[in-house]
């Protein structure tokens, strides 16, 4: 039977908001993995995706009685934060055998009905802040030292070359953390040749030239930057994060999404959204998906030894 708003354990139903994705994203992976140590089948666990959801599809997920299960895991993913109230009703009553985790893409205030709705039922309500100055740097440090055995003085490193992103100083951090696991030596001068950040200036322009065909441009541009100290297939991750961007981005046009609805529902800067947006208007679908495996491939084919990293780059910018 359903408790109403009698008062619950928070851990049993969890809100999850804010402007870094990165950390609502984690913060859940962790969240349904420890949820998930009980269930003992797959109707245990319901997934649902926040755009487009139903408050009555939802209710009924949350009332739903489990199965073969001591519990029921609902967990909602990216609900858009200007369509979060309009779930409010839907969580009134959550039994005691239900667990429910949500998400959502943005930021939305304690006055939200959804907020309200979720402190009401005795669960937990948390933002994931915008990380930026101090903030960032000593995530990044915890980050390297927690998780990576690195030290905080190149989490530092880190932070200055590459953007403000999480999912970018995590990702260096891990090539970083890898790159120590083999038993080479760590310099300054190391770390700073297998990061993919710096030159950023440079970086925005080669992207910017990337579309809907590689110009001229673009491959000057890569030479410079690989001229410059910067590897190769570090210029090969860059233009991969570009069309893998564009491509999501053409995804949510396709569905009907203004830009602001695309700004709100992603985690990188605003204007870089609107600059992949503005890219995915005329760029195509099935070229994108196919630029991407092709960079996939030259990566592989530089570490496999069979062509030179520099050459590999120019041969992949004609054919892309």
């Amino acid at each position: 039977m359903a408790r109403g708003n009698e008062k619950r354990a928070a851990v049993d139903v969890l809100l999850l908001h804010g402007e870094e994705r990165f950390l609502v994203d984690e913060r859940a992976r962790a969240t349904l993995d420890q949820w998930g140590k009980d269930l003992v089948s797959d109707f245990g666990l319901d997934t649902m995706e926040g755009a487009g959801l139903a408050p009555a599809r939802l209710q009924d997920a949350v009332l739903q009685a489990p199965f073969l299960d001591p519990y029921r895991v609902v967990h909602v993913r990216m609900v858009p934060a200007n369509r979060a109230e309009g779930l409010a009703g839907a969580v009134q009553e959550i039994p005691s055998t239900t667990r429910l985790l949500m998400t959502v893409a943005g930021r939305i205030g304690p006055t939200n009905k959804l907020a309200k709705a979720v402190s009401a039922a005795g669960g937990q309500v948390v933002e994931m802040q915008h990380l930026k100055g101090r903030a960032l740097g000593d995530w990044a440090a915890r980050r390297a030292v927690d998780k990576h055995g690195l030290t905080p003085a190149i989490a530092a490193q880190v932070v200055r070359v590459v953007p403000p992103d999480l999912s970018i100083i995590d990702s260096e951090l891990t090539k970083v953390a890898a790159y120590k696991a083999s038993g080479a030596k760590l310099t300054n001068e190391v770390v700073s040749e297998l990061l993919a950040g710096g030159r950023e200036d440079e970086i925005f322009k080669l992207t910017d030239n990337l579309l809907p065909r590689p110009t001229p441009q673009a491959l000057a541009i890569a030479r410079n930057l690989t001229q410059g100290g910067m590897q190769p297939t570090s210029v090969a991750y860059r233009m991969a994060r570009h069309y893998a961007l564009v491509l999501e981005v053409k995804s949510k046009q396709e569905r009907g999404e203004s830009l602001s609805q695309v700004q709100d529902d992603m985690s990188e800067h605003r204007f870089v959204v609107q600059k992949a947006f503005d890219a995915a208007q005329n760029a195509d679908a099935k070229r994108l998906e196919e630029a991407l495996i092709k960079i996939r491939d030259y990566e592989w084919e530089v570490k496999s030894g069979q062509v030179d990293a520099e050459l590999g780059l120019d041969v992949l910018l004609t054919r892309l």
